[in-house]
């Protein structure tokens, strides 16, 4: 028996048996490297604005912390369940040991739809999410960032907590908060630049000019958005969007600065009037140069996968390919040029990295530095993977995940197993 259950999860633990076979690692040593090394459940109740008192569930996995502190986003969603975010802080750990980051992955979450609670409650819920924490998390145990359903005046709230029960400011105990409460220039679009960035660089190393090329954005959250807008700036031709309240398409091209001020006023795409609407069901099969997938997991199952009609598929979001399309994608390896999810999205990351020690250090650097770091770290994995890649004739997604459960494995092997 196990706590952990569910298809996130069980996609998870198959991704993990293809790169342990793959690697050859023993039997008994694979349970070790996938189980996660705590997971906290706990009960959030607060004082709804009607008088009534509800009780929230709220979690926390923190998959190992072999290499330094676990990381990972706090996401507020209905669906969101102990084996969903057991697998997502399992997918942390690979993506970041793949791109060298002295971190174990981690995931929290609280099952409830943020839209069916006011500002107020999110407030309350955020900070007891956070009170109840406490004991499990802290700068060099936990940090927590956001997710779907979070944004920077939560980590804000959870910072204030922190504190307030410390006696002390500590900025370090998140990442992704407001740049005036400690956070760092270029958080909020890195995880999206990150996307475009080697979405851009495989686009050129393919011989495809930006200004010709088009893509297709599922998701216009956080980073579907700036992915897009980065795109768009590029030269790159966004010819299809969507989110879960509707999808567009204009093949002469969308205004992206125009949806993502629609998106900001209205929380969504819905009631955008302004470009031609499409059947969401539709918006991954369009033909596309770059098909960016960054909403939910589970999105790409085998059917999809046949149909895809794009040359690079650059994984915004965490787990949206299933198993089962992998082998079709595998099958196109020619046809199309596949950016896993470890890497495509760990800009995020990347940057969260940069904040914990900026404020660690009280030091904070300028946007372009930022930026440059962040590309740097980007390039130097998508080498590592690629090369990986060609010389044990594997998937990308292969490649990049061996890396990263090598790294893990090999920081476990030199630690030993205490006592």
């Amino acid at each position: 028996m196990s706590i952990y259950s569910g298809p996130v999860f069980e996609m998870a633990s198959r991704q993990f048996t293809v790169i342990a076979d793959h690697l050859a690692i023993p039997i008994d040593e694979r349970s070790r490297l996938l189980l996660p090394k705590r997971a906290i459940s706990v009960s959030c109740p607060i004082h709804c604005d009607d008088g009534s008192i509800s009780v929230f569930e709220g979690y926390r996995v923190q998959h190992h912390l072999t290499l330094g502190p676990t990381k990972g986003g706090t996401r507020f969603a209905a669906s969101v369940d102990i084996g969903e975010v057991a697998a997502l802080a399992i997918w942390m750990s690979w993506k970041c040991a793949l791109v060298g980051l002295p971190y174990g992955g981690a995931k929290g979450g609280i099952r409830v739809d943020p839209a069916k609670i006011s500002h107020r409650e999110l407030e309350a819920l955020s900070r007891r999410y956070m009170q109840e924490m406490i004991p499990f998390v802290g700068p060099h145990v936990d940090v927590m960032a956001p997710d779907m359903g979070t944004n920077e005046q939560v980590m804000a709230w959870f910072m204030d907590t922190y504190s307030m029960y410390q006696g002390r400011t500590v900025t370090e105990i998140v990442t992704g908060k407001p740049v005036g409460a400690g956070g760092t220039l270029g958080r909020r679009e890195a995880t999206g630049r990150g996307v475009a960035h080697l979405a851009k660089r495989v686009l050129k190393d393919l011989s495809i000019d930006w200004s010709t090329a088009t893509a297709v954005v599922q998701g216009f959250g956080n980073v579907g958005s700036y992915a897009a807008l980065e795109l768009s700036r590029s030269g790159v031709k966004i010819v299809g969007v969507g989110d879960h309240t509707g999808a567009f398409y204009d093949r002469a091209g969308l205004n992206v600065t125009q949806l993502i001020r629609h998106a900001a006023r209205h929380g969504s795409l819905s009631d955008y009037h302004e470009a031609p609407r499409l059947d969401p069901a539709e918006l991954l099969q369009l033909p596309c140069d770059v098909l960016v997938p960054a909403a939910m997991e589970r999105v790409i199952d085998d059917r999809v996968a046949r149909d895809l009609r794009c040359r690079v598929l650059a994984e915004g979001a965490n787990g949206p390919t299933t198993p089962e399309a992998d082998l079709v994608l595998e099958r196109r390896r020619n046809e199309i040029f596949l950016i896993p999810d470890i890497l495509c999205n760990s800009g995020g990351v990347i940057v969260s990295y940069f904040e914990w020690l900026q404020d660690l250090q009280q030091l904070f650097w300028e946007e372009e530095e930022v930026m440059r770091r962040e590309y740097q770290i980007l390039d130097r994995a998508f080498n590592d993977m690629v090369t990986r890649a060609a010389r044990d004739n594997v998937s990308h997604r292969t490649a990049a995940m061996a890396i990263g459960v090598e790294r893990v494995r090999a920081a476990k092997t030199t630690r030993g197993l205490f006592p």
